[in-house]
């Protein structure tokens, strides 16, 4: 962890002396003409923009990015919880393939010495930078966030990172307590600030320090928030007056929901203020009015983080890098609101899978800035007079994170990695996801707004793992000793299917003829996957799960 402030002399020198280093390394483009990279990965973030048509969020900052950008419209994580969701993305391979599945082993020692998107980039000569949370810390980054092999540079987090779980949410009481609902004063919290707000001031100055290299740089910047708790400047609570905020559209655990596909949301449980509300376990549930705040707070977060992408892209603008940079963002995962009388991830179900995808390329999905003009001047949430911004180009198409990995190496110029052969434990380089670069070719006619392939042949899949067949106090996360069931899930255009099969953890193999449950939802009737008819679809037999 680098001091807040007393690490950029050693910024600079570090910096110099990896640049000087790879000026000459890259050999698929020349310093002069690549493109950088500045990936933006955010934590637990749903679809819940302006931009992807939901019309309560505050969020013109990442509005106004994609109305610069090819926004994916149905893009969908590979297993919906953080650990697992950023190996598989920075790695472009499967769960199945990296075996991580928890948060208790690193891929490199556990699978296979598999090569990373930053470290893809560093190879090419590019300088690599990682602030906040872009791997999960811990073991499934080695403790390290995969250095040196993804990072030129030693990677930052945030001194204030260690306050997040903490006694700093003063309640109605007056004594500070560790709460999943957390407004601040942010004078009053320790070192006067909050994590994000470190992380876009430390990546603005490696900006700075970058725009005189020789040598093209990719930055990662991973946003804390929404993650839980929603510790978050109090103001941005007024964007939201409780009087405006509905429940979710389906808040009842739906009947036909087999258990084991349900998830006991049992970290929120663990906060003071859920605790206060004595919920019965596993299925709650959560009063009215308390689930109206907890949605007041998520979307007040999202607007927070908005912020805090609105002045990193501004800085872009300001440094005159926005004409040479590739800007990607997306996140981990999504977040239930209640949907399916659920708070978490930790499900196969869009509402926890599906997430934000857009791409900013300089020249392609947008005209280079001309000189003076700024492309991303910051926006206020504030500012009533703002007024929402439609993308600038559309994709329908299915796709997975698995794509980014292919998809931002063939945007930046350099050689697409090639197709996985299977098994792939033994290959570095490859990639298990489509490349998407088809999406960006520059269109004469600008009658359809929308990027079209064929919708019936798209997939995405997903999986999570259970510990057994009914919610217990570890269904949201097993370990890897304790997974007894994998739930595999088929999203297509028409229906999501998903069938939970027994699994056997010290060998990773899935037993398809070993058939626990099984869902299907028909997209178009149930856009939010509350009818299961996986049993109609089977003549009426039960799943094992479920028969008396």
């Amino acid at each position: 962890m680098l001091p807040p402030g007393g690490g950029l002399l050693w910024l600079g020198l570090v910096l110099g002396s990896v640049c000087a280093s790879v000026g000459s390394a890259a050999p698929g483009n020349s310093a002069t003409d690549a493109l950088n990279v500045l990936l933006i990965i955010v934590d637990d973030l749903r679809p819940s923009l302006g931009c992807y048509g939901d019309k309560l969020i505050r969020s013109p900052n990442m509005d106004q990015l994609a109305s610069h950008s090819l926004l994916f419209q149905n893009a969908f994580a590979q297993q919906a919880v953080c650990a697992p969701s950023r190996v598989s993305l920075l790695t472009g391979r499967r769960p199945d393939t990296t075996r991580l599945y928890d948060f208790n082993s690193y891929w490199r020692a556990h699978s296979g010495n598999f090569s990373t998107i930053p470290q893809y980039f560093k190879e090419n000569g590019y300088v690599t930078m990682s602030v906040g949370k872009v791997f999960h810390p811990g073991v499934s980054s080695n403790h390290s966030d995969d250095s040196p092999y993804s990072w030129s540079v030693p990677p930052y987090h945030p001194s204030s990172e260690k306050y997040e779980n903490t006694k700093t949410c003063r309640g109605p009481d007056g004594e500070l307590h560790a709460n999943l609902l957390c407004p601040v004063d942010v004078a009053d919290v320790p070192e006067g600030t909050l994590p994000d707000k470190q992380s876009t001031e430390q990546a603005i100055r490696l900006l700075g320090k970058m725009k005189t290299s020789a040598s093209p740089f990719f930055l990662a910047v991973g946003y804390h928030k929404p993650h839980i708790p929603f510790r978050y400047p109090k103001e941005f609570q007024k964007l939201y007056p409780l009087e405006n905020i509905t429940l979710a559209p389906d808040p009842q655990v739906p009947a036909g929901l087999p258990p084991v596909a349900y998830n006991p949301w049992m970290d929120i449980r663990r906060r003071e203020d859920v605790q206060a509300l004595n919920l019965s376990v596993p299925y709650g549930p959560i009063p009215a009015d308390f689930q109206r705040k907890i949605r007041q707070s998520y979307f007040a977060c999202v607007s927070y983080l908005d912020t805090q992408v609105g002045h990193l892209l501004s800085a872009l603008d300001d440094l005159q890098l926005a004409s040479s940079t590739i800007v990607a963002l997306t996140s981990d995962h999504g977040w239930a609101l209640g949907e399916h009388g659920e708070w978490a991830k930790y499900s196969n179900f869009d509402v926890t899978t599906r997430v934000p995808l857009v791409f900013y390329v300089p020249g392609r999905t947008a005209p280079l800035p001309a000189a003076g003009d700024k492309l991303f001047p910051y926006l206020d949430p504030f500012d009533s007079i703002s007024e929402s911004v439609e993308p600038g180009r559309r994709a329908g198409d299915l796709v997975e994170l698995l794509s980014l990995f292919p998809t931002l190496a063939g945007l930046a110029g350099l050689r697409v990695p090639p197709r996985c052969p299977i098994p792939s434990f033994h290959v570095e380089l490859c990639r298990e996801g489509q490349n998407l670069l088809k999406h960006f070719q520059v269109r004469d006619s600008e009658e359809d707004a929308y990027i079209h392939g064929n919708p019936h042949e798209l997939v995405a899949y997903s999986q999570y793992p259970r510990p057994a067949d009914s919610p217990q106090w570890n269904s949201d996360k097993p370990s890897l000793k304790d997974i007894k069931v994998m739930g595999y899930s088929i999203r297509t255009v028409d229906y999501r299917y998903t069938v939970w099969v027994g699994f056997n953890p010290r060998e990773f193999l899935a037993n398809f003829s070993d058939v626990h449950a099984g869902e299907l939802y028909f997209v178009a009737s149930d856009p939010w996957q509350d009818h299961n008819m996986y049993n109609d679809s089977q003549g009426g037999a039960l799943p094992r799960s479920l028969t008396p």
